[in-house]
């Protein structure tokens, strides 16, 4: 099972990541090309917000200006303080809901799911991006990463009775998202939704990049070959894959 680690490590991270960030212009631009993937799936027609969930930095703005940035912890770079089992939006106020590497800190995947349909409007479009576990990336985020793969956990995917959100532990599974939408192992109730997209994507120029904590292993210069080589490489997607987008839209 995923270690029990204060919710606060996430806040941790966040104050970390801001340092890589003004020393890798690399990330900026690679991480311009995930939020403009997500950005292809949104509904801009069906009334309501676009809200990002766990936005971090919220850098997401760069290409979604008008999505109001949120988190568990108040920064003031962010716009609203929220929690994804328990949101403070009222019922059917988003169109859409973006979780970027927040899906595989959700112990409790099907009470999450239950909230984000709520709060989405019908035909609104939940749009996760997570980390993709082809062999390279069962490599990269197995032995690079400190959190854990989480293959064999098992998942109370409801809360149990009596849960507090505001308590939750920090929790982490990588493989979550690829277990859950892939395999269906654990298997979640997706009667309130649509699958409109599994995308699998490489993400090498990322994963050479070293993150927000390893080296770059290339120089700014080489990302456009580095992603033209992800295009060629994402079409074996058992082997090579990073990256995976998942959107779902509310029925």
């Amino acid at each position: 099972m995923p270690p029990q680690i204060p919710a606060e490590q996430h806040n941790i991270e966040i104050q970390q990541n801001q340092d890589s960030w003004r020393k890798k212009p690399v990330l900026h631009k690679i991480y311009q090309g995930f939020y403009q993937e997500m950005a292809a799936f949104l509904r801009p027609e069906i009334a309501g917000s676009t809200v990002e969930l766990g936005s971090g930095m919220g850098n997401i703005k760069s290409v979604i200006p008008h999505c109001i940035t949120t988190d568990l912890f108040p920064n003031p770079w962010l716009e609203r303080q929220e929690n994804a089992y328990a949101l403070k939006f009222t019922d059917r106020a988003i169109s859409n809901l973006i979780l970027f590497d927040v899906w595989h800190h959700l112990a409790h995947p099907q009470t999450a799911l239950n909230e984000f349909a709520r709060v989405l409007s019908p035909g609104g479009r939940l749009i996760i991006f997570e980390p993709g576990m082809g062999w390279l990336g069962q490599i990269v985020y197995g032995l690079f990463h400190h959190e854990p793969l989480g293959w064999k956990h098992d998942f109370s995917l409801e809360a149990a009775k009596g849960f507090s959100p505001d308590n939750a532990p920090y929790f982490a599974a990588q493989a979550s998202a690829t277990r859950i939408f892939l395999r269906n192992q654990p298997s979640c109730r997706l009667s309130d939704w649509r699958v409109v997209a599994t995308r699998q994507l490489t993400s090498l120029a990322y994963v050479a990049s070293g993150g927000f904590s390893k080296p770059q292993l290339y120089p700014m210069s080489w990302l456009p070959a580095v992603q033209h080589l992800d295009k060629l490489l994402s079409l074996a997607p058992r082997l090579f894959a990073t990256r995976l987008l998942i959107v779902l839209e509310r029925q």
